[in-house]
């Protein structure tokens, strides 16, 4: 599956547009890195738990995604794009979408 963040693909015609592909993930915090996260905000420095949390979320979406996508029949996403949003206190949704094609 070719995904890119452009609205093309150099070298390749999409032959045919499937429509809108998108995954979603949605996390929660725990109470063991709420503690070591309010630590770190004391000193200072990256909160690697949360880091570590959200690429999880957005490799997450991003398969999710291109299933989405395959289930169309797609072999290609185009205008690849992730939003986060806050769904409840210490909770938060990762959604990768784009436009799903066939290209050649």
């Amino acid at each position: 599956m070719l995904i890119v963040n452009t609205p093309t693909i150099p070298n390749k015609e999409i032959k045919e547009v499937h429509g809108l592909a998108r995954g979603n993930a949605v996390r929660a915090r725990n109470v063991g890195r709420d503690i070591f996260a309010g630590l770190k905000n004391i000193v200072g420095g990256e909160i690697s738990e949360y880091t570590k949390l959200q690429a999880d979320s957005r490799e997450q979406a991003l398969q999710r995604l291109v299933d989405d996508a395959e289930r169309m029949g797609a072999n290609a996403v185009i205008n690849l794009r992730f939003t986060t949003t806050m769904v409840m206190q210490g909770c938060s949704e990762m959604l990768a979408y784009g436009t799903a094609v066939t290209v050649q």
